[in-house]
């Protein structure tokens, strides 16, 4: 899945234009439920100052020819211990989603707000409550999958001493103990994504992302997965997957949310 798509029309013709991506804007073509989500999102906003997660009309537009429309008004709430999925096919502009939740990508237009602080006044303070686990994996292929779970385990201020125990537990938690000590490079698609997933999971974000992790994992890792992602939301934080297995379902056509 790329970082957003072209927008498209109902028949799958591509947005070339400025006229056309303002029609898109307007909301025409949403259905029902999308609308009655933005309504409930825009209309109660004291109920709503309590979500982990907050998006307000959130759109993202890339200026260039032809003119792509990556995300399109998304409004969702998100709250503690919830886990939502985000469904939707290559293009519609999920992974654009997260890359605008990391602070990676600018918001055109709307908000973000990550535990009350908003993505365009707070970018520092979101990033730290944010776990994020990339399409793509973002590993050090020298380095061994224990000495980066350990590089991140200090960033994340986890006190020298505890270090190797807080490691050993996460490595056991995707069963990694046997590639370890192995240079990352020589890891299987599967045992990167195990280690990527890992690797958003440690720390104490408030949030955390997981953008397709199971790509590429046989079904023992795919439960392992799934099992650290449960225990994770049980412990109170939020997850937000691009996968079908999750209490909150959304789906994303061009950009946007479906309910």
């Amino acid at each position: 899945m790329g970082a957003g798509g072209k927008a498209s029309d109902r028949n799958g013709a591509p947005v070339g234009g400025n006229e056309k991506v303002s029609k898109e804007l307007s909301g025409e073509s949403e259905d029902e439920d999308v609308q009655n989500e933005r309504k409930r999102i825009l209309g109660q906003p004291r109920q709503l100052l309590n979500s982990i997660v907050l998006i307000k009309e959130l759109t993202k537009i890339y200026f260039k020819y032809p003119v792509i429309l990556a995300v399109k008004n998304i409004s969702v709430a998100i709250q503690k211990g919830e886990c939502f999925g985000l469904l939707g096919f290559s293009g519609a502009g999920k992974t654009t989603t997260f890359q605008i939740l990391t602070g990676d990508e600018t918001v055109t237009s709307g908000n973000v707000f990550i535990d009350g602080f908003s993505i365009t006044k707070h970018t520092q303070k979101v990033k730290s409550r944010v776990g994020y686990c990339p399409q793509s994996d973002a590993l050090l292929k020298y380095m061994t999958g224990r000495e980066i779970m350990i590089m991140y385990a200090r960033l994340w201020g986890v006190s020298e001493p505890q270090i190797q125990q807080y490691v050993n537990k996460w490595l056991n938690s995707l069963q990694l103990e046997p590639h370890a000590d192995k240079l990352i490079r020589t890891y299987s698609g599967g045992s990167k994504r195990r280690l990527s997933t890992v690797i958003a999971l440690m720390g104490k974000p408030s949030v955390i992302l997981l953008d397709e992790p199971s790509t590429g994992m046989d079904p023992v890792g795919r439960r392992l997965l799934w099992d650290a992602v449960t225990q994770t939301r049980e412990s109170g934080k939020a997850i937000i997957i691009t996968s079908h297995r999750c209490d909150s379902l959304g789906g994303m056509v061009d950009g946007c949310k479906a309910l």
